[in-house]
């Protein structure tokens, strides 16, 4: 366990020279430019690898994205696409693209994606609804051409394998361009009310990682492509209240136990326009999580998951039969995570890349289309957690994880045979969090890096780890929007705490600025504690959180047991009873802060979003003695009124798990609680609904129990708006201030 007083003369405070520090202001948080500093989004490589390309704001603007590319030869970053240049007009989303924007959380405007042709010849990008072609090699009067000019939205679009056709979606129908004549046909035609072509259903993108609904063959010759039909969902009525107005809004809503859509996958033939339906199983309750095609484009291969999510089959078809077989199961007793590692060979077609957690750690894994596995790649008491590259001419792969922390994210590099499956090589070198964009066949990699004292750095490198070049170096220097404010910085505490079934808990601490071992600081705990996240490691952190110290708040996180990044026998705990164990392991934390000499602790307050509105919320009804005041935003609060794939997978379905539903039930628990309490939700979230607020304030009410709220008008799940996000900010600080502060 670490020691606080003794890391407090550890504690980083970076000085440049005699600079005077200017005081951090809520209003500077969200303004532009970025306070972190230039930081490019969409990283990708060119096919031919001689270029990268990325999305920036602009200096005024930093929602507003343009296309940017780096030319390695030239070493030189241009603007390839000014979006407002080209488009001077404000976009005008209908609601299925905002629903799309939601469940991708797309938060830029502008140019917000794009994609390579795989020639390298041109980029394919939306703007304002529409399609543009960037076309590398011609002149600057030429590079831009427009492919459509419609009413209706352009979306997931896509530049087939050999860079003949633009597909897209447009009125929940599948379209082709083709690139040279420009002539447009149309794929499919029934799609419209509840049948959607070549879409990916609420849950695939919201909660599945799955943000498609259609897959080019190869060789161009298939288009695979998903019909959905969403009318066995419930249509729900949400109400989507705005500054002036309110808006009933009618939409299909899989709650947890009920009616998932029914998913049928097609095969179309492009020139014939023949459609083969893939055999999906018997079962028509399920999952399609993943579609792939082999590098032959014989064969379709797709994941599908039981509704309990408990079994998880890879499943190959024939593209032109569309018969299907079980290629591989997982199988778990509690559930099984999904993932996209898998991979073709190029040169053995038939064998592939796999990822699976038998061991209770996900490793890799070498399989052939029979279904035998060929050797385990990694392997080892650790995470490994996206498969990178693979350099079929060495024998080797690439992978990011955690083998020597979980705290840190590193590339790593080990052989494709599967020999010394415990021996790899770590790449990449400086302490802390690499996110890797790694060539094709990995010959380099973008790596954007940061760790608690260094903010966000872009860098090229070569596949054995030497930095080519530098992206966006971002230094704090003078001209860094930040280094004003640097002298104040403060750089986290991480330790480890035991959770009573004896497994380490990390957390941060973060001290006040003029931090003085003799007096007593009030607390501010962080939390999400959901599956699938992790908030204490070696990053650059959330400036808020920098604000709060500068404020005089120590600010205190602590992942609990069912986060991310720790093998199975970390996540499972929380099976069928969400809150209970998160609630203890947080209570242990507090239970620590009280023991620190410099921590007052009748002043401990507590925040979070989303999971972390609902932990919030359980934290201070299960340990009602431990905080004085929280701050719960867009809270879950009853799991009977969330998703079916989310929920069931933790919960299993309100007719099997009663009790764990009654339990994890915020509404349970309410008269518990004791402290200071205020709660916030967008009044247009169509992620968790409104609903589950207005709940617990009727609840409360009738209770009699005291509560402060805060309803912003046209938000969703995520606030976009920097005025917004200002005054939230704001909100928030007077509350704390009001029930923490010693002198309040």
């Amino acid at each position: 366990m670490a020691t606080p007083t003794k890391t407090i003369l550890l504690v980083f405070l970076a000085v440049i020279g005699d600079v005077q520090a200017d005081e951090l202001t809520i209003e500077r948080l969200f303004g532009s430019p970025d306070i972190n500093g230039i930081r490019p989004v969409g990283l990708r490589f060119s096919p031919d690898g001689a270029r990268v390309t990325y999305l920036r704001g602009k200096k005024d603007d930093l929602r507003q994205q343009d296309l940017w590319e780096y030319h390695i030869a030239d070493g030189v970053n241009r603007m390839l696409v000014d979006s407002k240049a080209l488009v001077p007009e404000e976009e005008q989303l209908d609601e299925v693209e905002k629903a799309r924007r939601e469940r991708m959380r797309i938060r830029g405007k502008g140019i917000i994606e794009y994609v390579w042709a795989p020639d390298g010849k041109s980029i394919l990008f939306p703007l304002v609804g529409d399609l543009y072609l960037y076309v590398i090699e011609a002149s600057v009067d030429k590079a831009v051409r427009r492919l459509t000019k419609t009413e209706a939205f352009e979306t997931d679009a896509k530049v087939s394998d050999r860079g003949r056709y633009v597909s897209f979606v447009r009125n929940q129908n599948l379209f082709v361009i083709d690139i040279d004549s420009g002539q447009e046909r149309q794929l499919t035609s029934d799609g419209g009310d509840t049948i959607r072509n070549g879409m990916a259903e609420f849950i695939a993108m919201e909660e599945m990682d799955r943000d498609t609904g259609y897959w080019w063959s190869p060789d161009e010759r298939f288009l695979a492509f998903t019909r959905v039909d969403e009318s066995p969902v419930e249509l729900a009525k949400r109400y989507q209240i705005f500054e002036n107005s309110f808006k009933v809004t009618e939409e299909r809503y899989p709650f947890t136990g009920e009616n998932n859509v029914r998913i049928k996958l097609a095969v179309l033939e492009l020139a014939t326009g023949k459609q083969v339906w893939v055999d999906l199983g018997d079962d028509e309750d399920i999952y399609l999580a993943r579609v792939d095609w082999t590098p032959d484009s014989s064969t379709i291969v797709f994941q599908r998951q039981s509704r309990d999510q408990k079994r998880l089959d890879l499943v190959a078809a024939d593209a032109t039969s569309g018969k299907s077989r079980i290629v591989l199961t997982e199988t778990s007793d509690i559930w099984i995570n999904l993932h996209s590692n898998l991979k073709f060979l190029k040169k053995s077609p038939r064998e592939f890349i796999w990822a699976s957690e038998r061991s209770g750690f996900q490793h890799l894994y070498r399989y052939n289309l029979d279904g035998v596995m060929l050797a385990q790649i990694t392997s080892g008491t650790w995470v490994v957690d996206k498969l990178q590259a693979v350099d079929e001419d060495r024998g080797v792969l690439f992978f990011d994880g955690f083998t020597d922390s979980v705290l840190e994210k590193h590339l790593y590099e080990t052989t494709l045979s599967g020999e010394g499956s415990d021996v790899v090589r770590k790449i990449t070198s400086r302490p802390g969090w690499h996110d890797i964009v790694m060539a094709k066949r990995g010959g380099a990699y973008i790596d954007s890096f940061s760790n608690s004292s260094t903010p966000p750095q872009v860098s090229l490198h070569s596949a054995g780890g030497s930095r080519l070049t530098w992206l966006v170096e971002n230094p704090l220097d003078k001209t860094h929007p930040y280094f004003p404010y640097i002298d104040r910085h403060q750089v986290q505490e991480i330790g480890t705490l035991e959770a009573e079934d004896g497994k380490a808990l990390y957390y941060s601490l973060l001290l006040p600025t003029d931090f003085d071992p003799g007096k007593r600081y009030p607390v501010i705990v962080f939390t999400y504690g959901g599956p699938g996240a992790q908030v204490v490691n070696n990053r650059w952190g959330d400036i808020f959180r920098q604000y709060l110290q500068q404020q005089g708040y120590i600010v205190f996180s602590l992942d609990n047991r069912g986060s991310a990044h720790r093998g199975t026998a970390f996540e499972f705990p929380i099976y069928k009873q969400m809150s209970v164990i998160e609630a203890r392991d947080q209570k242990r934390g507090v239970e620590y802060l009280k023991t620190l000499s410099f921590v007052a602790p009748d002043r401990i307050g507590i925040y979070g979003w989303s999971y972390g509105g609902y932990m919030t919320l359980m934290a201070m009804m299960q340990a009602p003695d431990e905080f004085k005041a929280g701050i719960s935003g867009a809270p879950v609060t009853d799991w009977r009124l969330y998703d079916t794939h989310y929920t069931e997978r933790y919960m299993s379905t309100p007719s099997a798990n009663s009790d764990g539903y009654d339990v994890s039930n915020v509404l349970s628990h309410v008269e518990r609680l004791r402290g200071s309490l205020l709660i916030i939700h967008g009044m247009a979230d169509d992620n968790v609904l409104l609903n589950h607020s207005t709940l617990l304030f009727r609840e409360m009410q009738k209770k009699g129990i005291s509560f402060e709220s805060m309803m912003y008008p046209g938000e969703t799940h995520g606030f976009r708006d920097p005025d917004i996000n200002v005054h939230l900010t704001r909100l928030m600080m007077n509350f704390f201030d009001r029930h923490l502060k010693a002198d309040h």
